[in-house]
């Protein structure tokens, strides 16, 4: 088969011809239909997050067909369309897997970081952390919503019933939980690059009732907003902007480092914390909330060959909503 390869960080994947895999015990063989593109795995080929699998097929919001299925592999079939999301696989015995905080188990395995991912024609999946897909969901608007969408509407859940809520960074996750807020009659306030002028457009053309710079001020106070922009200068920016009592998310896997800032700007019982990982419950809840809305991804597609092509334009800020590879 076909598929991208990391061997080493800060590389360009290279498309080679690997074996097909098999599936194991508990695993379903899958021949992957989209996979889209995750900020995490720019991450991953920079570095940036340490000791993935290598050689690695990196793609964790996989959109594809069950092939085989692997001694014990329930509860698909054979030629059903299933989701794969980043989180691969946990121990199901620790204490946090205990306590139904089965996202930050010490033992997790997360897809396209310890385990092979969706950029190839193929892939394995242990069935226990996959989703069943709605049937009218097309194959490259399904991608974005298992990851962007997915842990970005963990990171939602997390505001309560905040009514104005910030989104600082409008990318695939924002533009994802914009859709959501509109349906749940909140207001979204839009923080992107300061001169970007085409993503603040995109964000009012989702129902952002302001769009601005990360810096700027927003019309009024927040309830709470969430950093989806891997950026540790926007907690400060942020916290300037929620009222007391506010809740600051950073709802990404990777931030760089968060400066200083003068007690003041927390004082008043505002909370900052993070978001890890995803549940299976919230991969349950969410899907059936965007097939509801029902959530419509704007996409760009590119086909697997154009890998590097897709990552740059990622990187380099020219993609509005999600990147999605098709297969």
């Amino acid at each position: 088969m076909r598929a991208a390869l990391l061997r080493q960080p800060g590389q360009l994947l290279a498309i080679e011809d690997i074996p097909v895999p098999s599936p194991g015990v508990g695993q379903v063989l899958l021949r992957n239909r989209a996979c889209g593109i995750c900020r995490t795995d720019l991450h991953i080929l920079d570095g940036e997050l340490a000791a993935p699998r290598l050689p690695l097929v990196p793609g964790h919001q996989i959109v594809a067909e069950v092939v085989e299925l692997g001694s014990g592999a329930i509860p698909f079939s054979i030629g059903q369309r299933i989701g794969v999301p980043w989180l691969g696989s946990t121990c199901g015995h620790c204490s946090y897997c205990a306590r139904q905080q089965e996202n930050l188990c010490d033992d997790a395995l997360f897809t396209g970081f310890h385990v092979n991912g969706g950029f190839a024609e193929y892939s394995v999946a242990d069935a226990r952390f996959c989703f069943p897909l709605d049937a009218e969901l097309e194959d490259a608007y399904a991608a974005p919503l298992l990851c962007a969408g997915l842990i970005g509407y963990r990171a939602y859940r997390m505001v309560a019933d905040a009514g104005n809520i910030g989104f600082f960074g409008f990318g695939s996750a924002a533009h994802i939980l914009a859709q959501v807020a509109h349906y749940q009659d909140r207001q979204v306030y839009a923080f992107t690059r300061t001169q970007d002028v085409e993503s603040q457009s995109f964000a009012r053309q989702l129902g952002a009732l302001w769009a601005g710079g990360s810096n700027d001020e927003p019309p009024v106070e927040l309830d709470a907003a969430i950093i989806f922009a891997p950026v540790g200068e926007l907690v400060p920016a942020a916290l300037k902007a929620v009222r007391k009592g506010g809740v600051v998310v950073c709802a990404g896997i990777h931030m760089s480092d968060i400066p200083s800032f003068p007690y003041q700007l927390l004082w008043g019982e505002r909370t900052v914390r993070s978001v890890a990982n995803l549940t299976r419950q919230d991969g349950r809840e969410f899907l059936k909330l965007a097939a509801r809305i029902p959530i419509k991804s704007q996409l760009e597609c590119y086909e697997l060959n154009e890998i590097n092509i897709a990552l740059d334009d990622l990187r380099s800020g020219r993609i509005n909503g999600s990147a999605v590879i098709t297969l």
